[in-house]
């Protein structure tokens, strides 16, 4: 069975929402980069429902969904990727308390996960994962 996986695209302040990850050991290609917040989903739960949790687990904010933007299939991970345009609501950036920030030793080889926003005219020059969703989300949204 394919695994699931929900990211959401927060626009906030002057730019956008991401995780940064920092000194992932378990990536010989990458050490540093930048993700969309999300995860996997839970039983039960729509793609909705686990992007809104997903954002709140990590950056500590409640958002709404605004439309489905991006869907693609990894075959590496064997999961199919959702992406929602998401609307901050309400809650204080950066006080996520999810499985990430927690030292749960399932995380050991991940390194630090820092959510920062990043400011538009910036995205270009980051390393945003996964490149064909990142080359998607600049065309749309940073030019």
């Amino acid at each position: 069975m394919e695994r699931v996986r929900v990211a959401g695209i927060v626009p906030m302040e002057d730019g956008f929402a991401f995780m940064h990850r920092v000194g992932v050991v378990k990536r010989k290609d990458y050490q540093e980069y930048y993700v969309f917040p999300g995860g996997g989903l839970e039983k039960g739960e729509t793609p909705e429902e686990g992007t809104i949790r997903e954002i709140k687990e990590e950056f500590g904010i409640n958002v709404k969904i605004v439309k489905k933007l991006y869907e693609t299939y990894s075959e590496k991970f064997n999961q199919k990727e959702i992406f929602y345009l998401c609307e901050y609501v309400d809650g204080e950036f950066g006080t996520g308390n999810g499985p990430e920030f927690t030292n749960d030793p399932k995380y050991i080889d991940s390194g630090k996960y820092i959510p920062e926003v990043v400011k538009k005219e910036e995205v270009k020059d980051i390393l945003l994962l996964p490149k064909e969703i990142r080359d998607k989300f600049v065309e749309d949204f940073i030019k």
